[in-house]
């Protein structure tokens, strides 16, 4: 079991040359081995901003896209539940502000899943696994 960040997410469907290769063998790895790739309920809240504010376009609509992400067989979008987000608000150490980042690490914390992701203030946070 894995959890992409955002950026992962949208890079691995699109085929983008900025997703690692390691990173790209470790998804296709997971879900080759009957793994699960997870994806937190806030991305699809993080995407739905950046379409808004034409930081990224989409080749379909929204709806479709996340339709579509769902169909793909071992990978999950799921809820923001009432202890993550209350663990994402108390995260030991020190992490940044940004809500999103915080729900989606809250989330691989309880999961006890590394987090892939190329986000260097992740990669810096000492509390939760992550991949790249």
């Amino acid at each position: 079991m894995i959890v992409l960040d955002t950026h992962t997410l949208i890079w691995w469907v699109s085929g983008d040359t900025r997703l690692a290769a390691t990173a790209k063998a470790l998804i296709e790895d997971t879900l080759t081995g009957n793994g699960q790739v997870l994806v937190s309920a806030i991305s699809a809240w993080e995407l739905a901003m950046l379409v808004q504010r034409g930081r990224i376009a989409l080749a379909m609509e929204l709806d479709d896209w996340l339709r579509a992400v769902e169909s793909i067989e071992g990978v999950a979008i799921v809820p923001i539940t009432a202890r993550v987000a209350a663990q994402s608000v108390n995260l030991p150490g020190e992490f940044h502000k940004d809500p999103a980042d915080r729900m989606i690490v809250a989330l691989a914390r309880e999961l006890n899943a590394p987090l892939i992701t190329a986000d260097e203030k992740i990669h810096r946070y000492p509390h939760v696994r992550w991949s790249w």
